[in-house]
């Protein structure tokens, strides 16, 4: 599988709530750069923070746009972020279903076949500011 195809299947284990699926295409040292928060580093902790993902989220994933460099060995991804918030995080606003819309971004690097990172961007402010004035 070429670097593009990993990143593609990883997504389309996301959409379809196949947490299993998504773990297996990663690296055991994986390194997760959230957009926010401490760096993870390890299959261990990308699991502990998939299983609080699914407690306060509902999300879905648009509008996909993959973008591999030469080598084949890093990933670009764009997308738009369909989700509901199901339930608060510490320092977050209450959660009562809220709907919203995010646009988002991801670098994702190979390594031997696997993720070997994963680093998310996405405004924290807007997100924020969706789930505030959503009634």
């Amino acid at each position: 599988m070429t670097a593009l195809e990993t990143v593609k299947l990883y997504y389309q284990c996301f959409n379809q709530k196949n947490w299993n699926g998504m773990l297996i295409l990663l690296d055991p040292d994986v390194r997760h750069e959230a957009n926010q928060g401490e760096v993870r580093i390890g299959a261990e902790k990308f699991t502990e923070f998939l299983q609080s993902m699914d407690e306060s989220y509902e999300e879905i994933l648009t509008v996909m746009v993959l973008l591999s460099e030469p080598t084949g060995k890093r990933v670009a991804a764009e997308f738009i972020v369909n989700g509901i918030y199901k339930k608060a995080e510490k320092g977050m606003p209450e959660a009562y279903g809220q709907s919203y819309v995010l646009p988002a971004g991801a670098f994702l690097e190979i390594k031997e076949g696997r993720i070997s990172r994963v680093t998310t961007y996405y405004n924290l402010p807007l997100w924020i500011d969706l789930v505030s004035k959503a009634k």
